[in-house]
């Protein structure tokens, strides 16, 4: 090798260096800080009726995945515990025996009405989850159908 060819690698080293030092010694990419998102937070359901107080006894928490296929309804029923739940995919129309409706698409939270009949319809063309958290004590149903409405 000669001299101008050694001379010109160094000096293009020489250049390289500090991008080679930085690489190697730069800190470690900062990852996204996790975050929260308060969905819901209320005192009453969705139809704006009050929240009964917790049931009595040992506390029995379910979590339900449930799935409404296109063009379906689920049957009349109840919940005598308090739940709550987000609808993970597709919309969803919960009609009470009041008259209220409420609309949902993914992503949407829901406080769920407590002793009074209700049911959800799926009018898309996608199958509608939903999960759904229920709040009740050992020995209590978290879901009573309505045998008067069907």
């Amino acid at each position: 090798m000669t001299k101008l060819t050694t001379l010109i690698i160094s000096f293009l080293l020489l250049l390289s260096l500090p991008v080679l030092l930085n690489s190697c010694f730069q800190k470690e990419k900062q990852l996204p800080a996790p975050t929260s998102e308060l969905l819901s937070e209320s005192f009453l359901s969705w139809n704006g009726d009050s929240l009964p107080n917790y049931p009595i006894g040992k506390p029995k928490i379910s979590i339900v995945k449930i799935s409404i296929p296109p063009n379906s309804e689920l049957p009349h029923h109840y919940h005598p515990v308090i739940n709550a739940g987000v609808l993970l995919k597709g919309r969803l129309t919960v009609v009470d025996v009041k008259g209220n409706i409420l609309e949902m698409k993914a992503g949407d939270p829901i406080i769920e009405v407590v002793n009074t009949i209700h049911y959800g319809k799926n009018n898309g063309d996608e199958s509608a989850e939903i999960l759904v958290f229920y709040a009740g004590a050992e020995g209590m149903e978290i879901v009573v159908k309505d045998s008067i409405s069907n």
